[in-house]
């Protein structure tokens, strides 16, 4: 069957002649009849379906993705259709236990009861309203967001690369707002090796790997990097007048698990209040419980002028956050900044019903009790491994270096049912599974994990 639904049109009856135009639903060829200005297209029942009409086939949907999308993404082999708790079905129903949680987002799993009742309540109510009016799941979450962290206040986004863009244009806009007699306030930013701040302009130039920057150069100028950790080499960097900010991950995710050591942290705080500087810690993917600490930088003691997020916070749901201290806070004005989508009020009530549970104390002991079993397991079963260089991470954020691509051993899983990551050069396994996940399916990762290692001795020749 099929119906028929009407739009109108705002052009002049003589156009009309040039809207006859084919449109396709499925591979279904349909003419718009064209009378007056209103177009009557016929819409074939088989184009409502949630997947396009696409067959439950892995090969199907993987064509169909060549022809459709631009290829910016290579994809692994499979199309996940569901998941429940920390395991993903495919479009051939294949169960897959993840330990990628969509890139560290899935921090409560899939299909979590209360996550789901916060959005379905929330779209019966209101879903957007940008940020011309105020909303009420908004102003909740920024409470909660200021009431469990340093930040004073939150300038919400869409991403974390956003939120690394909020961040720039906030540093840049202090540094003018306190000096302003200055002609020529500091405009540059200290970023360091290894580092991944995001894709769009601002954050690529902090972002440290050339391929990801070199095809679009020239990105943002004024960005100096230095090597994570080494303390003499930034202090040459970090000067008074020059320097905005500087951008550090407290724990490298993109870069290969590297954690900062408080040593390296305090002096950071340090050199920034002696410069005037701002320091900026990048928790998008460290951050909100992941590292059994709700904010990775309570692991240090040592505490930021601003503090980027986003994987986590929604639970899947696409949002970025700022929290700033208020003096960051007081230099900038109405129309600094802004965004349509941010902060809207259905994405704002899944944030609500996430970081009420993550920042549960006993769900945190939970998340630290359970990484520090996985890494001890890791290292005892993986400790006669000639391959293994190294398992380092905190919580649930932990990599597994190895003195080859990693590649092999992370497909050699996904073959037998573990969905994991690559980070570093390519030869680090990252393991970034939901919180939520039980030591019994930890160990059957680790099971998985040391039958696929023999793969590593193949490629190595």
């Amino acid at each position: 069957m099929s119906s028929t639904f009407q739009a109108p049109l705002q052009v002049p009856l003589s156009q009309s002649g040039n809207l006859r135009r084919q449109i396709k639903f499925n591979g279904v060829k349909r003419r718009p009849m064209v009378a007056a200005a209103s177009v009557n297209v016929e819409v074939n029942d088989a184009a409502r379906g949630s997947a396009g009409g696409l067959g439950r086939n892995n090969k199907e949907v993987m064509e169909a993705e060549k022809k459709l999308l631009v290829g910016t993404y290579n994809r692994a082999p499979v199309v996940l259709a569901s998941g429940k708790g920390c395991k993903l079905y495919d479009a051939e129903g294949r169960e897959y236990l993840d330990l990628s949680s969509g890139i560290a987002v899935n921090a409560l799993g899939h299909g979590d009861a209360d996550w789901i009742k916060a959005v379905v309540d929330q779209a019966n109510v209101l879903t957007h309203v940008s940020n011309m009016y105020y909303s009420i799941p908004q102003i909740e979450l920024a409470k909660r967001l200021v009431a469990c962290s340093f930040a004073d206040r939150v300038f919400f986004s869409n991403t974390g690369t956003e939120a690394n863009e909020a961040a720039i244009k906030f540093a840049r806009k202090f540094q003018r707002h306190s000096n302003p007699d200055s002609k020529e306030p500091a405009t540059e930013f200290v970023s360091f090796t290894n580092s991944f701040h995001g894709r769009t302009m601002g954050a690529l130039a902090l972002t440290s790997k050339e391929h990801y920057r070199s095809p679009f150069e020239p990105v943002m100028p004024g960005v100096n990097f230095v090597e994570y950790g080494n303390i003499e080499a930034t202090r040459k960097l970090i000067q008074p007048g020059k320097t905005a900010a500087v951008f550090v991950e407290p724990i490298q995710g993109e870069g290969g698990i590297y954690s900062a050591t408080k040593e390296f942290l305090q002096f950071l705080r340090d050199a920034c209040d002696d410069a005037g500087a701002l320091l900026v810690f990048d928790e998008v993917q460290c951050g909100l419980g992941r590292t059994g600490y709700l904010w990775a930088h309570e692991h240090y003691g040592i505490f930021p002028d601003i503090m980027t997020l986003a994987k986590p916070l929604a639970g899947g749901l696409p949002i970025g956050a700022a929290l700033v201290t208020e003096k960051v806070a007081s230099a900038i004005n109405y129309g600094d900044h802004g965004s349509t989508f941010a902060g809207s009020p259905l994405v704002c009530n899944a944030a609500i019903a996430v970081l009420d549970k993550i920042s549960n104390p006993a769900f945190l002991a939970s998340v630290s009790k359970k990484g520090h079993y996985f890494k001890e397991t890791l290292k005892q079963k993986l400790a006669r491994n000639p391959h293994v260089k190294d398992v380092r991470g905190l919580g649930l954020i932990i990599g597994i270096e190895f003195d080859v691509s990693a590649t092999p051993v992370v497909d050699a899983c996904r073959d037998s049912g573990l969905l994991v990551l690559t980070a570093g050069k390519g030869n680090v396994v990252r393991l970034v599974p939901p919180l939520i996940i039980s030591e019994q399916e930890l160990d059957q990762a680790v099971e998985i994990l040391c039958k696929t290692l023999p793969v590593l001795d193949s490629n190595s020749n």
